[in-house]
């Protein structure tokens, strides 16, 4: 694990000279405090072949697999290939023994060296072949151009910005603006995406002329053509018909072999336990893979309501595992400068604040944590899934079920509290006349369409592109064709959701720590199972998780698998009432927020208002709007 960067260039003008790449390494060597290296090489002119474009590789390492021996950049036999690299190829020992086999020398035991040789025999097909979460860069000198890949559920971070015939890249976007030149204009259509979703989606950034590459995409580039092309594309529309034992026997497969894979290391390791039933599997797993007792961590708040330490506690002796369990007092003053500083972006996800807890105090035992990530997208396990269920039957009764909705919705009082039942079924029956996507966007969006039209200015307004950041879910719902409405959102959420918020979330805080994070129900071949199965084994007597349950269901105790749903969050609620009152209002209200002319300042007053009266929780709308401005202040406005 690890941060990358560097840069790519043809014209001596263009050239990122040794020195600015080393600040570019420098900026993120919290994600590889243990070793850094660079390759340098300006453009050469090489006799009637032309010129050898320059190119500069950066690298800092977080040592995890063959301490001494994988330093990086990291070439083939003959210097043609080199590489550096951010991530873990899981099957990297049966990918060398390949390898050997057509004929390549290995010079470590690192599994970077595997992806040199494998993509000197397949080229870019080189990447469908790795199990793993990895972004990447290659510098392929025999074909004069810099290639960039990352993997298929985007567990790993890609940024580039492409500047004429000079590319530039980096594992996080403050890595590029060590670069001088690169500019920080504001992407207005970012901002409209990013107060829908909370974060901004791929492939856009908040800055106009930076990237990200899409997960499961590779990029080449040659100073004059650049190609950005998907290299993994199931098939979410087929359907496939398999018995319930047959999907059992295969989730069980699929898992433990993908649990095992993960236990690859030469440092100590552990896993994230929050005592719900996804990082409870993965522990549950380890267990039997391994003959040491696991090392397990969970963080804990003092509000009863976002403290899940019981429930890890109770699978933790269930299990017999060495349970490390932190307590504490969130100050949300002291964590907002850092975690604006680290995410470089605006991302408005609050459970930022206990992952990036349960990260630092994680990383004093361990130096690899494994963790749950992915079982609520591919197997159904969100509590907003009942909702799509139950609109999908509306649905189907056609006008006269979404009138009765409607006229629901006029009898029923509004509810302040943003998950009370009273507000959820207003806010359902409020959307049902949507189509199932846009209604989906409307439940989860943290300002829906309407919000935003109160909330900008006119000025604003004329500024933003013609795109809408609906489009973002409704092509990712569209991949699964005729299939039912709770495939499509949780697929949808698997390309969207998951790569954009939640697997940047753990990156950002683990790696901020120097703490190597693995996911594994993100293995590719696990999610290729989970897409094709019929919403029948995922979805049953109004819950979620039903294969999962069935598989694994002697493994944990009973009330883990009978137990709420929670999520992993802080009381923003209260806090905007009491602890950060006066910091929001000091901020949102201020002659330099409202002098940006996004918002329109009275809209901006009725959130606050209605919020400190009670009358209606905007917690995570005023999250998303501080998050935004304190994100001006730190990288914009200095």
């Amino acid at each position: 694990m690890c941060g990358i960067a560097g840069a790519f260039w043809v014209s001596p003008e263009h050239e990122v000279s040794e020195d600015v790449l080393r600040r570019m390494t420098d900026s993120i060597a919290h994600r590889g405090p243990d070793d850094s290296g660079i390759y340098h090489q300006l453009p050469q002119q090489r006799g009637p072949y032309g010129t050898v474009p320059g190119i500069g590789l950066g690298h800092r390492r977080l040592s995890i697999i063959d301490l001494s021996g994988g330093h990086q950049p990291m070439a083939n036999e003959d210097d043609t290939i080199w590489t550096v690299f951010n991530g873990e190829i899981f099957n990297y020992q049966a990918l060398r023994g390949r390898l050997e086999g057509s004929g390549h020398t290995f010079r470590t035991h690192s599994d970077t060296e595997a992806i040199v040789h494998m993509y000197e025999d397949e080229g870019v097909n080189a990447f469908s072949h790795f199990n793993g979460m990895f972004s990447l860069a290659i510098w392929d000198s025999r074909h004069r151009q810099i290639v960039l890949a990352r993997d298929r559920l985007g567990q790993k971070p890609l940024y580039y910005c492409v500047q004429e015939d000079r590319l530039l890249f980096g594992s996080e976007l403050k890595a590029l603006l060590q670069v001088p030149g690169v500019s920080r204009e504001i992407d207005t259509g970012s901002i409209d995406a990013y107060l829908t979703y909370q974060y901004v989606p791929h492939p856009q950034t908040i800055f106009r002329g930076i990237r990200k590459l899409p997960p499961g995409h590779y990029l080449t580039f040659d100073g004059t053509k650049l190609q950005v092309r998907r290299y993994w594309n199931p098939d979410f529309s087929n359907q496939h018909d398999i018995s319930l034992a047959d999907a059992k026997a295969e989730l069980i497969r699929l898992f433990t072999d993908s649990v095992k894979l993960r236990l690859q290391a030469d440092v100590p390791l552990g896993a994230f336990l929050s005592g719900g039933i996804d990082s409870s599997l993965v522990v549950a797993t380890m267990k039997k893979l391994t003959d040491q007792p696991v090392k397990t961590f969970s963080i804990g708040f003092p509000q009863k309501e976002f403290d899940e330490t019981s429930y890890a506690r109770q699978v933790a002796e269930f299990l017999g595992t060495e349970h490390h369990e932190f307590q504490v007092t969130p100050d949300a003053v002291k964590m907002l400068p850092k975690l604006i500083y680290h995410y470089d972006e605006p991302f408005a996800d609050s459970s930022a604040i206990p992952t990036w807890y349960v990260s630092e105090r994680t990383r004093e035992h361990v130096t690899v944590a494994l963790s749950g990530d992915g079982g609520d997208e591919m197997f159904a396990g969100y509590d907003r899934y009942r909702a799509v269920r139950l609109a999908a039957i509306i649905d189907m009764l056609g006008p006269v079920g979404r009138l009765g909705s409607r006229i629901g919705m006029k009898v029923l009082p509004s509810g302040g509290s943003q998950k009370s039942k009273l507000r959820r079924a207003r806010r359902f029956a409020e959307a049902i006349a949507m189509t199932p996507a846009r209604r989906y966007l409307d439940w989860i969006s943290i300002f829906n369409e309407k919000r935003r039209g109160e909330l900008y200015e006119d000025e604003f307004v004329a500024q933003l592109p013609g795109a809408d950041p609906y489009v973002f879910l409704d092509t990712a719902w569209k991949r699964s064709g005729r299939r039912d409405a709770l495939t499509a959102a949780s697929l949808a959420d698997l390309t969207t959701y998951l790569p954009c918020d939640l697997n940047t979330k753990v990156d950002i805080a683990s790696m901020a720590h120097g703490l190597e994070c693995r996911q594994p129900f993100l293995d590719y071949r696990l999610a290729e199972f989970s897409i094709g199965l019929p919403s029948k084994w995922k979805w049953r007597l109004g819950r979620g998780k039903f294969l999962l349950k069935d598989a694994f269901g002697q493994q944990l105790p009973k009330a883990i698998w009978k137990r709420r749903k929670m999520g992993f969050g802080v009381p923003l609620n209260t806090w905007f009432r009491e602890d950060l009152r006066d910091l929001l209002h000091d901020t949102l209200l201020s002659e330099q927020a409202l002098g940006r002319g996004y918002f329109r300042p009275d809209a901006v007053k009725s959130l606050l208002e209605e919020h400190d009266q009670n009358r209606f929780d905007h917690s995570a709308r005023l999250w998303a709007l501080l998050v935004l401005e304190l994100w001006h202040r730190e990288w914009v406005d200095r």
